[in-house]
């Protein structure tokens, strides 16, 4: 069957600052908090591979650049390093060098015709305001990315149009200090909440800020945020597994899109936490900047849905408090599965989730800011040219596309599709595991770009303005 892309439709890639660019460039003392959870626990990241080098970006994004021109990509969203781009975090101090870098970048994806699109934070947080003030705890660390926004808006608010505040805010929080897999390995509940209340906050500062300067707001400019949200699926339609659902929305999704969107938490939100002895500092004249400063677009990074059911047994009292409290995850039979990540294959999640926000968020603009899959071993899939066979990631990427645009016909406000990643990458812990780009890195060549099968394909889609698809399952060898 065949499917056709909208009129400007934006096809591209995504990526992050610290996942691509290395460590070239950085003075002492610049750590981000994923630099020191890898200078300080090297060994739990797969091969011992980390963000030391990435894909050296930072050297070679003029021949990214062209390659991206290559395959046709209309888009490209990545982030600046906030431990990178400023000296005093606590003044706003700009790192000159750094700003040429940023600059320098965004104009060469100008002059190939990609449009940049900017995050201002992709888990970059510098490590001296963790280690000073505990990160997103506090209320300063706030003020101080409101001063980094600010220098990097004036910087590029003139040839940057699309903004976001933060890539995946939830989860440094999530994994990383309520549920104690990530560094800085805590597991605090009420912690973890305060971070997100102070992102949230922050997103609707840095959201007044651009609408209230002239960073070429009036040019057409839009801010927004990106989010990990996924659609929650019940067990069974039960009481019990409704609640469950309705709880695990409220803590995985609900806690970001309410305040972003609407402008407001969820009504039960604050005394539910207040319940479980996590109460939260927040004050009404912060709340009413959230209020007042809701986001102009949202991405949306979509992998795999969420699945829950009622707890089989009691909470633990021992144990402090966690979402979990009130759902478990739910294991459904016959999935599709992305072995190598362990994740559910949904495509119809996107179409869901699209659907959500067209009907209960105000079909507020948005696009796809990462959707992809990660496979391990690549190499086994070469053929004798050298060009790794990756049928599996064109009909993942076809059949999520093929949802979007069934969303789209139906009404969804969606900008476009961009994939996770243009190249392989570094993932926090997996490191060079497992493989998401269109292109190939091979560490074992001088990181020598080279590109997939699903390259070509993608390639071929823009330039036709449309994709045949019916579907097929990946075939693991």
């Amino acid at each position: 069957m065949r499917y056709t892309l909208p009129d400007n439709f934006k096809m591209g890639a995504s990526a992050a600052a610290w996942q691509t660019e290395g460590w070239a460039g950085k003075r002492e003392g610049q750590d981000s908090l994923i630099d020191m959870a890898y200078k300080q626990f090297p060994d739990r990241w797969h091969e011992g591979y980390g963000p030391t080098m990435a894909t050296d970006f930072y050297h070679r994004y003029a021949e990214d650049c062209a390659l991206m021109k290559e395959l046709g990509m209309t888009t490209y969203r990545t982030s600046i390093d906030w431990s990178r781009f400023i000296l005093n975090y606590e003044t706003g101090e700009v790192n000159q060098g750094a700003a040429d870098y940023y600059s320098n970048v965004v104009d060469e994806l100008i002059s190939n015709g990609i449009e940049p699109m900017i995050c201002l934070e992709h888990w970059e947080l510098p490590y001296s305001l963790f280690e000073k003030y505990g990160g997103w705890r506090s209320r300063t660390v706030v003020d101080c990315y409101v001063r980094y926004a600010e220098a990097v808006f004036r910087l590029l608010g003139a040839r940057v149009k699309y903004w976001f505040t933060f890539n995946e805010p939830i989860v440094f929080p999530w994994l990383g200090i309520m549920d104690g897999v990530w560094y800085p390995y805590t597991c605090d509940t009420g912690e973890a909440m305060q971070w997100n209340y102070h992102k949230v906050l922050a997103n609707a500062l840095a959201v007044k800020l651009y609408h209230g300067g002239d960073y070429g707001y009036r040019e057409g400019g839009r801010i927004g945020i990106i989010l990990n949200a996924a659609p929650v699926y019940p067990r069974s339609q039960s009481a019990d597994d409704r609640k469950a659902t309705a709880m695990c929305d409220l803590f995985y999704n609900r806690l970001y899109t309410d305040p972003c969107i609407k402008g407001e938490f969820p009504a039960e939100y604050f005394s539910l936490l207040e319940q479980h002895g996590c109460r939260l500092v927040y004050d009404e004249a912060d709340l009413a900047v959230i209020r007042d400063n809701t986001i102009d677009v949202m991405g949306l990074n979509y992998y795999t849905p969420h699945r829950v059911k009622a707890r089989s047994s009691a909470w633990n009292p021992d144990v402090a408090f966690h979402p979990h409290y009130y759902f478990e995850n739910h294991e459904l039979q016959g999935k599709k599965m992305n072995p190598h990540r362990g994740w559910e294959i949904y495509a119809k999640g996107l179409y869901d989730f699209a659907m959500l926000l067209k009907e209960e968020y105000n079909n507020l603009p948005w696009l796809v800011t990462e959707n992809g899959m990660g496979v391990a071993e690549e190499w086994k899939y070469k053929n004798p040219d050298g060009v790794i066979q990756d049928d599996y990631r064109i009909d993942f990427v076809a059949d999520h596309l093929r949802w979007l645009l069934k969303a789209v016909e139906e009404g969804s406000n969606c900008l476009g599709y961009l994939m996770w990643n243009f190249t392989d990458n570094v993932s926090p812990y997996n490191a060079f595991k497992n493989r998401y780009g269109y292109v190939e890195i091979d560490l074992d060549n001088q990181r020598q770009r080279r590109l997939k099968k699903s390259a070509y394909w993608f390639q071929q889609v823009v330039q036709q303005g449309y994709f045949e698809y019916d579907g097929f399952e990946p075939q693991y060898k």
